[in-house]
């Protein structure tokens, strides 16, 4: 049976799995960019007032939300973009491997302390 170069190198070529992970790049970092002036704008009004003052400003449900929508906007943008960093530039599957679950597992707990501390300063615990 004859077979041609290009039957030998079906199925072995990409997952198709690049757009989703372009799209989550791309969204996420606009998602960032614009959660990031609102952070900048919010923390420029806060600044030099009394501690008394900045809990209600972050208390309040408007702000705790985008707060908590930042953190993880941001950590899911971190952890996508380490993830597209260790699997071009690190060689071999289990290290791959464990830098993958080490990074997803960063991000979590990084967005997790994060969510939390916003949530307590939002609920006054």
């Amino acid at each position: 049976m004859m077979r041609t170069s290009l039957s030998r190198v079906r199925h072995f070529g990409s997952a198709h799995d690049g757009t989703g992970h372009f799209w989550i790049e791309r969204v996420t970092g606009a998602a960032s960019f614009l959660l990031t002036i609102v952070f900048i704008v919010v923390t420029l009004v806060v600044v030099g007032r009394p501690h008394d003052e900045v809990v209600s400003v972050l208390g309040s449900p408007i702000i705790a939300a985008l707060l908590v929508l930042y953190i993880a906007v941001v950590a899911m943008h971190m952890r996508v973009g380490m993830e597209a960093i260790i699997v071009d530039y690190v060689s071999g599957d289990a290290a791959k491997m464990a830098w993958l679950v080490a990074n997803t597992f960063f991000s979590v707990v990084v967005a997790a302390i994060g969510i939390v501390a916003a949530l307590r300063i939002a609920f006054g615990s």
